[in-house]
């Protein structure tokens, strides 16, 4: 079922989904199957040259990995998914297909540090894609950064770790001026909070492992093509899609495949070349606990603002960075593209600094040290001396990762026990 007039609390149960054909089975089996027999010498022909939809490799195509795509395209309204190992893993195929050496994506300054990282040192000493920065909360300065070579705007609807939202608007009019797609990464947000196709973004990407999933148990990434650019129109700066393909007898995915061009190319050519594809038995885990999405977010995100309320009013913290709070700097950007809240995950500032952040991580009991966001648990981490830790101490602070900052992950505990902990740690700083 892929009728996106449906709610997403019903999508996220139904979609991709139904009674299996065969057995009658309501939910979908894990096709743990490297390979899949061909009919015959024709259907094989066919689906190796695009001329026909069916499963021939788990790397390229898997019926468990295909529904949880059905799944998540339908959720953010996209013409279709491919899933990948890893949200870098999405992030890596998208920018494969846009970019040849020597272009440009613009990026964000307020990203997850792995994907920093990404940015900044593998895409252009390896593949020679440049990537100038811009601040999210500056729109005008990512205009400014747009030049001839730039393929692709990139950024976080809800950036982590400092919970930013961006003017996806804003964002988006820019791209659309340059003909080139903007890219939202919408991890942090999902689509209980922000469908980003709906602002103007052109394709999706997520990391699956945290709230997509939301137990942490399984690994896994997904872009959703948004099925809104025109490729054809652009093709000299996107052959890969708007342009004959020599990869597949010259054929034209945007000619051919038309809104799910994108979608098609990164099955086609994307995890064919990369290999990236993810894992049957993560799909399934990642289907399953899809189908909880909302009401999981719910309660992440009033457990989140409770907890920034008691934290903002704390003795010991210097600042809080929630955009659900009323004063804060986001709020207004929350309630236009988050209705009104600030997710589940923030950043909050210890007026004892660093060896504070470090006491209190040391301190906590309820909460879970370890580096990952989106879990059922709170989870803890402090950014400085591990998931930013790459980063020269100016480029700490642009990502909002100083010193002095603890970011937290809430999870749907009683809320009561994630502040009783919270506050006996915080005593002991």
């Amino acid at each position: 079922m892929t009728d996106t007039t449906y709610d997403l609390e019903t999508l996220s149960i139904h979609a991709g989904c139904g009674p299996d054909s065969v057995t009658g089975a309501r939910t979908i089996p894990v096709h743990q199957s490297t390979a899949f027999v061909f009919q015959d010498a024709e259907q094989a022909a066919n689906l190796f040259a695009l001329r026909e939809a069916g499963f021939v490799y788990s790397r390229l195509t898997n019926p468990t990995v295909g529904a949880l795509e059905e799944k998540l395209a339908a959720m953010d309204d996209g013409s279709a998914a491919t899933c990948t190992s890893s949200g870098h893993a999405a992030q890596m195929m998208v920018m494969a297909a846009l970019l040849t050496p020597g272009d440009e994506v613009a990026s964000s300054q307020k990203l997850y540090g792995g994907s920093l990282n990404q940015f900044a040192v593998l895409f252009p000493t390896r593949f020679g894609w440049k990537s100038p920065t811009f601040n999210p909360t500056d729109p005008d300065g990512c205009k400014a950064i747009i030049t001839d070579k730039t393929r692709a705007i990139f950024l976080e609807s809800l950036s982590n770790p400092e919970g930013v939202v961006a003017d996806l608007e804003a964002f988006a009019k820019i791209a659309e001026d340059a003909g080139i797609p903007l890219v939202v990464d919408n991890t942090m947000a999902t689509p209980y909070l922000c469908k980003p196709k709906d602002f103007g973004a052109n394709i999706v990407t997520y990391s699956t492992t945290k709230f997509i999933s939301g137990h942490g148990n399984a690994m896994g990434g997904a872009v959703v093509d948004c099925g809104n650019f025109d490729w054809i129109k652009y093709g000299d700066k996107y052959p890969e899609l708007g342009k004959p393909n020599p990869g597949y007898g010259d054929i034209n995915f945007a000619e051919t495949f038309g809104p799910a061009a994108f979608a098609i190319h990164n099955h086609a050519v994307g995890l064919r070349d990369i290999g990236c594809n993810q894992q049957p038995m993560n799909a399934y885990l990642t289907f399953v606990g899809s189908e909880t999405l909302s009401l999981r977010m719910a309660k992440h995100c009033e457990n989140a603002l409770a907890l920034a309320k008691f934290l903002k009013s704390h003795d010991k913290v210097s600042f809080v960075n929630y955009a659900g709070l009323p004063d804060s700097p986001n709020n207004a950007n929350a309630k236009k593209y988050m209705k009104g809240q600030g997710g589940a995950v923030f950043t909050f500032g210890l007026k004892g600094g660093y060896d504070a952040g470090v006491k209190l991580i040391e301190s906590v009991k309820l909460f879970s040290h370890l580096a990952n966001i989106g879990d059922t648990r709170s989870l803890i981490i402090h950014p400085a001396s591990t998931t930013h830790s790459q980063l020269d101490d100016a480029g700490k602070e642009k990502a909002g990762a100083g010193p002095d900052v603890v970011r937290v992950s809430i999870g749907i505990e009683n809320y009561k026990d994630i502040e009783g902990d919270l506050a006996q740690a915080l005593a002991q700083v």
